[in-house]
């Protein structure tokens, strides 16, 4: 049996907390209330992109060096580069290995290349110079990336191109491109995809011409 004490403290209690609009749970059902599991998010959280291994990325090293240097020109294209690559980090397609790197100089380049046209056609040639010094350092990053050359490639297709003519006959170019990517050919080397297209193409030419 409970006391008259007990009683008349846990009678002050609940007085208190209906006085004070309190909705303070016994620590008890805090603990049962706590104890469920968390319902799933209705979406992914996003999973952080995997550390860069550029060699031809720019750095915040390269950024304090043109800071220090005070090369303004040499900033502004450094800025961008480092802006370009963070955006691209938060999507589904960040800027992970060399060939992305130099895709994404590439087309930096080129609209320096478009804008420098154009600011000559207006007779603005202080903003046309700008854009060449631009495109100056961006083809210095760009000269960073060791691609597979031109002569290598037509080796490896030639090569690709022989042994499944041999065990298929006439070929398509899709099912040699998928051959010539395979990781045996070139393994984790640079190649320009779209050099290798052409010459792919090239080769078939000539295969059918020979025929």
């Amino acid at each position: 049996m409970l006391s008259r004490q007990t009683i008349r403290a846990s009678r002050l209690c609940c007085t208190r907390s209906y006085a004070t609009g309190a909705t303070t749970a016994p620590p008890m059902l805090l603990k049962i209330r706590y104890s469920y599991p968390r319902p799933p998010l209705p979406f992914p959280l996003p999973v952080p992109a995997p550390a860069s291994a550029n060699l031809c990325a720019p750095s915040s090293a390269d950024l304090k060096t043109a800071m220090r240097a005070k090369d303004a020109n040499r900033l502004a294209v450094l800025r961008a580069l480092l802006s370009q690559t963070l955006n691209a980090s938060k999507t589904n397609t960040p800027i992970n290995t060399d060939m992305q790197m130099l895709a994404l100089l590439r087309k930096t380049s080129a609209q320096s290349r478009a804008a420098s046209e154009e600011f000559t056609k207006n007779g603005r040639e202080d903003l046309a110079a700008k854009e060449q010094d631009q495109i100056r350092v961006l083809e210095e990053y760009a000269g960073d990336v060791e691609v597979v050359g031109e002569e290598e490639v037509r080796r490896a297709v030639e090569g690709v191109v022989a042994a499944l003519k041999g065990e298929e006959g006439k070929l398509q170019m899709g099912d040699v491109l998928k051959a010539v990517f395979k990781p045996e050919v070139f393994g984790e080397r640079n190649v320009e995809r779209g050099d290798v297209a052409r010459v792919v193409k090239e080769v078939l030419a000539e295969q059918g011409k020979s025929a």
